[in-house]
């Protein structure tokens, strides 16, 4: 892909959770290369600390089990002790574990905990010291807006997710912090890849049926609507979903042909 224009970040730091691997790996980068100072969060701390070391002098990482409250506060004053000042939280953070109706209790609680539990208390902790107001973006899903078999706990959390967002927004704006979510549908990824052998245009040829542009997203489409959502461009925005899912919740189970289309396809068999 091209090199892809960037927000103006300069002078504000970000903590982007979940952010060793994936999704949130990205979306650091992506706001380091708008001129931010960014906090990697996560458990693995040999994997951290190499990459933020390979991200640069403007890259910190924090040792963080979102499930702990201690953990979130170290994180917090981390970020301020090495950079004067917080101004974003991206909270990407989530498990997948999902066996839909099979799911036990023990599944549940920690699905809701990991994914949206703990984005609100790391909000609940980082917004008192956005002093000069600032953004807060909680990663959703498409899967937080449509029905799918066999799932039920990452749906759910996602989805409680996007309404805690315009929650948040409302509680937060007197402080000047917006609160927006942005949803990705298929994005290249450690899961994706799994699923497809490694195989990007495998991925993306699956992909295209569900998505109108015709393939699933990559991890630096995410993180540069993040770094615009962040930045003064997107000052009135607040309390909203972004999709940012190649045209995936534009189509209905139809997928998107019509009636005739598939008349005929039948006719064809």
């Amino acid at each position: 892909m091209k090199p892809l224009p960037t927000a103006d970040l300069q002078g504000q730091v970000a903590i982007v959770t979940g952010s060793t691997q994936g999704l949130g790996t990205d979306i650091a980068r992506q706001l380091l290369r708008a001129g931010a100072s960014v906090t990697l969060v996560g458990r693995n701390r040999d994997t951290g600390a190499a990459l933020a070391e390979a991200l640069g002098e403007r890259c910190r990482f924090a040792a963080c089990d979102v499930e702990r409250d201690d953990d979130i506060d170290a994180c917090i004053a981390a970020t301020l002790a090495a950079f004067g000042r917080l101004d974003i939280l991206v909270n990407n953070a989530c498990v997948y574990d999902d066996q839909g109706l099979l799911s036990d209790r023990a599944q549940w609680l920690k699905t809701l905990n990991v994914n949206l539990v703990s984005a609100a208390i790391f909000v609940q902790k980082a917004a008192p010291h956005m002093t000069g107001g600032g953004t807060v973006i909680n990663i959703g899903s498409t899967g937080g807006k449509f029905g799918a078999a066999g799932r039920a706990l990452y749906p759910a959390s996602k989805a409680g997710l996007l309404q805690l967002t315009r929650n948040l927004a409302v509680s937060l704006a007197p402080a000047a912090i917006r609160v927006i979510s942005v949803s990705p549908a298929w994005t290249w990824s450690p899961s994706v890849a799994s699923l497809s052998g490694g195989d990007v245009a495998v991925a993306d040829r699956i992909g295209a049926t569900f998505h109108p542009l015709g393939r699933v997203g990559r991890g630096e489409e995410i993180g540069q609507v993040v770094a615009f959502l962040c930045s003064q461009g997107a000052s009135w925005i607040t309390g909203v979903d972004i999709p940012v899912d190649g045209g995936f919740s534009i189509l209905g189970p139809d997928q998107g042909l019509s009636p005739r289309t598939w008349f005929e396809r039948l006719r064809d068999q």
